[in-house]
């Protein structure tokens, strides 16, 4: 069949072409829609070929757009808090428990006590106040909203916010921190030089229209050689002394060190609240290891008022993801943080990763492709520890034939996509942040994208 479809005439109806385009994945509205599009194109004579083009054009539009959907992918980059891939991933028991909750009800704001309406997250809130050892917290739907509640309640429009030119920083998709601060209204009023902020820098700066001095992780770089700022308990006293709230927004939520990944060691909220800070947020779904989150702990005053704000309500969390919150927080609160598996992915020894390669080597032979064992480092990922350097073990993979970033293609084209990169002349698979069942996934990806390059 090799109707011409470049003229008026000899376009087909959208009943023919929806036939034609049976066994596609997608709800039957999305798919004729996408008909429409296509021949509104070519009535205005964007476009041209025959009925097969048109039905080939189409099915890989649309196949593209079913991909797109969000589901399950293999992450195999060696990027544990990989931002594309939804940073960290929850235990698999919170999982089950948040599947059972979406299917039914939850007591979000009722008081099983008294049967009476309840307060949203009282639970979550105490048990992080708790851990951070602060007189009180709240949590909103992220980092970035927790500042901007902070922002808007300590420094309403016509009030200045005291920062670091140092800690200006852009952050994923290209958001910047003082763009960020600049939408509540409030002045952003630098301190200091990139490299070098003095206390006395922050000193000169405070006058009656300054509402809050704002601290700022680095997040995904670092400085070194002629750099200084003041230590947190320095800029406290100052604080103090002038009566304006000291905010700290750490970003990573590590709640240890982790010095042991990177040289340059995480602020925890705990530590940054006994040196002096009022606030402290930071997100949920980084080192925390639970889902997207802002979490903001410190003074009962200030956390009270925060929560009295209009914007609260806009940027508060669903029962999901509370519910993921309060059992990570309690998995924290139980020393089980091993379980969480951020971390868990991190402590995972090179010796255990050598072991589950060598048995994907064996599964594997036979396969037209030389496969070997590399070194990798990994990395944290998601803003957090940017100097950390993980050892980890790859699966390289140079097929017989094609490319190697056709093979990588037909990898991410699987059922379940699984992601790596090309380097050094491979394809490398690392297998820290790949978790142990998906082995058998990894395997059956690799023999598919086999099967296809010799096709």
């Amino acid at each position: 069949m090799h109707e011409a479809v470049n003229s008026r005439r000899s376009i087909p109806a959208v009943s023919k072409v929806l036939e034609a385009l049976q066994g596609i994945e997608l709800p039957r509205a999305v798919i004729v829609d996408a008909i429409r599009r296509k021949l509104a194109e070519l009535r205005k004579g964007k476009g041209e070929g025959d009925f097969n083009s048109l039905i080939q054009s189409l099915s890989h539009e649309l196949e593209e757009h079913r991909r797109s959907r969000l589901q399950i992918v293999v992450n195999a980059t060696g990027i544990v808090l990989h931002t594309n891939f939804g940073r960290a991933p929850l235990h698999p028991d919170i999982a089950q428990e948040i599947a059972f909750a979406a299917s039914a009800y939850a007591n979000v704001e009722f008081d099983l006590c008294d049967g009476r309406r309840g307060r949203r997250a009282e639970y979550l809130e105490h048990h992080l106040a708790v851990l951070c050892g602060g007189e009180s917290a709240t949590v909103v739907n992220n980092c970035a909203a927790a500042l901007v509640l902070v922002v808007s309640q300590l420094a309403p429009s016509g009030k200045a916010v005291l920062i670091s030119r140092g800690e200006l920083v852009q952050i994923g998709g290209g958001f910047r921190i003082g763009e960020i601060l600049a939408t509540t209204g409030a002045e952003v009023r630098e301190v200091g030089a990139t490299n070098q902020t003095s206390l006395r820098d922050y000193e000169k700066a405070i006058d009656s229209e300054v509402g809050l001095i704002l601290t700022v992780h680095r997040s995904n770089f670092f400085m070194e050689g002629f750099v200084d700022s003041p230590p947190i308990q320095k800029l406290a006293e100052l604080a103090r002394r002038k009566r304006v709230p000291l905010v700290a927004d750490l970003g990573s939520g590590a709640l240890s060190d982790f010095s042991q990944y990177s040289p340059e060691p995480e602020s925890t909220p705990e530590k940054v609240i006994k040196e002096g800070a009022d606030l402290v947020c930071f997100s949920g779904d980084k080192l925390f290891g639970a889902t997207q989150a802002g979490i903001i702990v410190g003074k009962k005053k200030l956390i009270a008022a925060l929560k009295r704000h209009p914007l609260y309500r806009a940027l508060r969390c669903d029962k999901l993801r509370l519910l993921a919150l309060q059992s990570t927080v309690d998995l924290h609160l139980r020393g089980l943080t091993s379980q969480v598996p951020a971390t868990a992915l991190l402590e995972v020894s090179k010796d255990e990763l050598r072991a589950r390669a060598a048995v994907l080597f064996d599964r594997l032979r036979g396969l037209p492709i030389r496969i070997t064992m590399g070194r990798a480092t990994g990395k944290a990922g998601g803003g957090a520890l940017p100097r950390s350097n993980i050892p980890s073990i790859t699966v390289d993979i140079v097929p017989e034939s094609g490319s190697l970033e056709a093979f990588a293609e037909l990898l991410r084209w699987h059922a379940t996509p699984v992601i790596g990169y090309v380097n050094g002349g491979a394809v490398k698979l690392d297998l820290r942040t790949v978790f142990p069942f998906q082995d058998d996934i990894v395997v059956d990806a690799i023999r598919s994208a086999c099967a296809k390059m010799t096709n």
